[in-house]
């Protein structure tokens, strides 16, 4: 790797592959930190609308007060996109498209393809196999996964997930990113799930076995985590907010690597059915007004 991702601090030129709530959030918090940032998103409909999440995110970072710059200053540093090939000058590209297995293969080899050699790619993946993907690229020792979470501009933890080939400088270096961006690290070897959606979906399943025993309502079980064991917020609301159909796919691959004590229940599978898929939607465990 070059000079420039190995120092410390953040690499001047950071990539975002899709511009979603994720993808945004993490477009975000590269730019307000200093970073160039470049978003590619699939058409020309999706970039426009990536560009309203980033540049809206930062008007409320400067309101906030989380940043001394202005919006024309921030914005001057963001560029919005559908090519891959603008990646060619980018130092990191974080990939941030849905948690489809052959979508991410696909997504990677592309920016892999037009990345210099000593660039570092991160995979935003929140449960699938860093090793996996990393044997799908030319050179896995650039590559690791960088989980954030959601909503980013709020959230203090990014998980660093290692592969077998990511190389100590690169481990090194995310470390040093995470730092740079105000957030904490929390690093871990790739295993399924890793050690956040591991421990989160598990929970939350039992919440949702709950519900559909009727042992309390969605309400009680929350209450329960957060005024009983200081969770932010409990189980079935932070499910809402990354949503249901994200968190069952999550709960399937699991149980794939790990056993039926991740098979997803029916009112998940229910809900994702009729289009009750938490926040984004309006309606999951709880209502959400629009």
């Amino acid at each position: 790797m070059t000079d420039s991702i190995v120092n410390p601090g953040l690499p001047s030129l950071v990539g975002v592959l899709g511009g979603g709530r994720m993808g945004a959030g993490i477009a975000h918090a590269f730019l307000i930190k200093g970073a160039d940032v470049l978003v590619v998103e699939r058409d020309e409909q999706s970039a426009e609308a990536a560009r309203e999440r980033v540049e809206s995110a930062a008007a409320k970072s400067i309101e906030r007060g989380a940043t001394d710059a202005n919006l024309d200053e921030l914005v001057s540093r963001l560029t919005v996109g559908v090519d891959y090939d603008a990646f060619q000058d980018r130092q990191l590209v974080v990939e941030a498209v849905p948690e489809d297995w052959d979508l991410k293969v696909t997504a990677l080899r592309g920016i892999e393809e037009r990345l210099a050699d000593a660039a570092c790619i991160a995979s935003n993946t929140s449960s699938l196999s860093v090793n996996g993907l990393a044997r799908e690229l030319k050179r896995p020792e650039n590559f690791l996964g960088l989980h954030f979470f959601n909503p980013v501009p709020a959230s203090t933890l990014i998980e660093v997930v290692l592969g077998e080939r990511t190389s100590p400088g690169l481990a090194a270096a995310a470390k040093s990113w995470v730092e740079a961006l105000g957030k904490t690290a929390v690093v871990v070897n790739d295993a399924p799930g890793f050690a956040s959606s591991r421990l989160g979906v598990a929970i939350a399943l039992e919440a949702m076995r709950m519900v559909e025993e009727g042992v309390a309502s969605a309400e009680d079980i929350d209450n329960a985590m957060v005024l009983g064991y200081k969770h932010p917020t409990g189980p079935l609301r932070t499910t809402d907010i990354v949503g249901l159909d994200v968190r069952l796919g999550i709960a399937e691959y699991l149980q794939s690597t790990l056993g039926d004590r991740f098979a997803p229940p029916q009112i998940l599978k229910d809900k994702v059915a009729r289009g009750e898929l938490g926040r984004k939607t309006g309606k999951g465990f709880f209502d959400w007004p629009s």
